[in-house]
């Protein structure tokens, strides 16, 4: 499968659904997921109110046909679940509709009940909380895109990791090459934030070698001192990738050196 990055996603999606709704619902679960990497409990269980908010009005609008940017989520997921059934409903898959239903009221109404209690001292209410959130987020879209996508179902999984990807300033693309626009990176450094911008496909030792502006010598030590911190992994294919390890790290350690100088 072809990369999948958040605007051609969009631009497929939005040929069956509302391109507002549907961009409010991608950007705040990709909030979630950046919060959670962080470690920023509390907010990502928040936000996931507004993940459901969105999602909940693009089900509605499905379904209904009526759309409703501002609608309640109390009253989008009522109509959808219609106990009495009194409504049309025209949502493809009438079932998938109330599993979507369920998750997404579980969110709502979990996120809105929880409070900051702590289990122990290393592991957190919050964090449970929020990983609960999120991987319900996670659920919802994908049966979103397993229903309007158009590419190949199998991949829903892949397409959502790629879509976290995103633009990295300090990366810049001259023709097939890839540079890290700064000089105060080590070459760890410099590998990392280029398997972060190469994605799921990642970047073999030959793209490795011409990208990284340190002698040969220096970016072989570099690639086996992230194999050993489990940074990074070299896939099937001869290719490296980023662990979710290397991933952390970018996020907490590197943050800085994504931005240009």
């Amino acid at each position: 499968m072809a990369l999948v990055d958040k605007e051609a996603l969009l631009r497929d999606l939005t040929l069956r659904l509302d391109a507002v709704l549907t961009e409010q619902l991608i950007e705040e679960y990709i909030s979630q997921e950046k919060r959670y990497i962080l470690r920023d409990w509390e907010p990502a269980t928040l936000d996931g109110g507004q993940f459901v908010e969105a999602a909940a009005r693009l089900v509605y609008h499905v379904d209904s046909g009526n759309l409703n940017r501002t609608k309640a989520v109390n009253e989008c997921l009522g109509y959808v679940e219609d106990p009495k059934n009194q409504n049309n409903h025209a949502f493809p898959d009438r079932k998938s509709a109330l599993h979507i239903c369920r998750v997404l009221r579980t969110i709502y109404k979990f996120r809105s009940d929880r409070g900051a209690i702590h289990i122990d001292p290393l592991f957190t209410a919050n964090q449970l909380d929020s990983r609960l959130v999120i991987d319900n987020s996670k659920w919802a879209l994908s049966e979103l895109l397993r229903i309007f996508w158009s590419g190949d179902r199998k991949e829903v999984a892949k397409a959502i990791r790629e879509i976290l990807r995103y633009e990295i300033p300090a990366v810049g693309r001259y023709g097939p090459r890839r540079i890290v626009q700064r000089t105060d990176c080590t070459a760890d450094e410099e590998i990392l934030v280029l398997l972060r911008d190469g994605g799921e496909e990642g970047l073999t030792r030959e793209n490795l070698g011409h990208f990284v502006g340190k002698t040969p010598g220096r970016i072989t030590q570099a690639i086996q001192k992230l194999e050993l911190r489990r940074e990074v992994i070299r896939m099937s294919n001869g290719s490296y990738r980023l662990t979710d390890l290397g991933v952390r790290r970018i996020f907490l350690d590197l943050a800085d050196k994504l931005r240009l100088n």
